[in-house]
């Protein structure tokens, strides 16, 4: 098996983009209609968006590597870093620290060329807290990087990177062709992809490629549209991991990519579709707390802001007496007496009946 990077034309990326015309000129058209509602909200319900948008890339970003991280820490931490919310502690958790931070850099310094001080520096802050492995640094270990599945004696190897000794001369391969590629590719999701799939061929850290990778994609879209991006592309691609672990793998087998381009600007508009409907639900939801906020208890004011900080998507489940109780630390009589004024109330719409009553807010 000779993988993309070992063949002659390596890498003289090859594509054709006839059959996604209509895709990157909606990507183009849902790009402005997003600017245009997010200019339509105030500057704290804007500010609240793009944080609920940061959050679930910190949180995906991770999910997709099989690391669960608190939606709480991570959104602490980002609104700390942005200076919102000084006061709140740091979390005890070096890795939502270090995402979030990640997150920042990526949509602060969207602008500037790409240098291996800078992704050292973002591999820096994604492993914070790790001691097990080489941080800030090109991987030097001998054994080949190997992509593999399957327990012990039944592994597959579906992906070999580049030996080690090769990645800095890839890399600096790689960053000239990132910081020239602007001006030669002009469909901004085009560049996302190339970058993404040249970047995750190399490997070059010992870990966390695909988050620093999928950051390398959300830099180029920010740079090729002027603004950082206003979604989040790990959410779309958590949606459906082995898609993209699949479409991945198939793109390294050759250097025609068509298949692995149209994969990936299918997922971008999915994030742009869920994106635009994150930002009309955070203007739902300051509207919902305009009109709600005198009839609401402290307990059932934890809980609500609990609920609608999940999202569109909702709180997961919905909300029952037991979750209820563990949120508001209250007791199980409190809860249901709580439930039931809520439900009076036409704040929440309960479904179900019985003990596996559950409960959905009405926004």
């Amino acid at each position: 098996m000779r993988y993309n990077w070992q063949q002659k034309d390596w890498p003289n990326f090859q594509y054709q983009t006839n059959d996604i015309e209509d895709m990157l000129f909606e990507f183009a058209e849902r790009t402005g209609r997003i600017s245009g509602v997010l200019q339509g909200l105030s500057e704290l319900e804007q500010t609240e968006a793009i944080i609920n948008l940061m959050v679930s890339e910190a949180i995906k970003t991770s999910e997709i590597e099989g690391e669960y991280l608190s939606r709480n820490d991570v959104m602490s931490s980002i609104r700390r870093n942005l200076g919102l919310n000084p006061e709140l502690p740091l979390t005890k958790d070096k890795r939502a620290e270090g995402v979030a931070e990640l997150m920042l850099a990526v949509r602060n310094d969207f602008l500037k060329p790409l240098t291996s001080q800078m992704l050292f520096e973002w591999h820096t802050m994604l492993m914070k807290g790790n001691t097990q492995i080489q941080v800030g640094q090109w991987r030097t270990h001998q054994e080949p990087m190997q992509i593999v599945s399957g327990g012990m004696g039944r592994e597959v190897v579906h992906f070999e990177a580049p030996p080690s000794k090769e990645v800095p001369i890839e890399m600096d391969g790689f960053i000239q062709w990132f910081n020239t590629s602007q001006s030669k590719i002009k469909k901004p999701i085009v560049r996302a992809s190339v970058a993404h799939l040249y970047f995750e061929t190399i490997h070059p850290f010992e870990d966390g490629n695909g988050r620093v990778g999928r950051a390398v994609a959300e830099k180029a879209l920010s740079q090729s549209i002027g603004r950082p991006v206003l979604f989040s592309l790990s959410k779309s691609i958590e949606g459906n991991k082995k898609a993209y672990y699949d479409a991945l793998q198939k793109a390294q087998r050759s250097n025609e990519i068509t298949n692995w381009i149209n994969y990936f600007v299918k997922t971008v508009l999915d994030a742009q579709i869920d994106a635009e409907q994150e930002i009309e639900f955070t203007l739902k939801k300051t509207k919902f707390f305009d009109q709600h906020k005198d009839e609401l208890n402290e307990r059932q004011q934890k809980v609500v802001r609990r609920m609608l900080d999940e999202g569109h998507q909702s709180f997961e489940g919905g909300m029952n007496a037991r979750k209820y109780v563990s949120l508001a630390k209250t007791s199980k009589a409190t809860a249901t007496r709580d439930l039931q004024d809520l439900v009076a109330k036409g704040i929440f719409k309960p479904i179900g009946g019985g003990r596996s009553t559950r409960y959905e807010i009405n926004v």
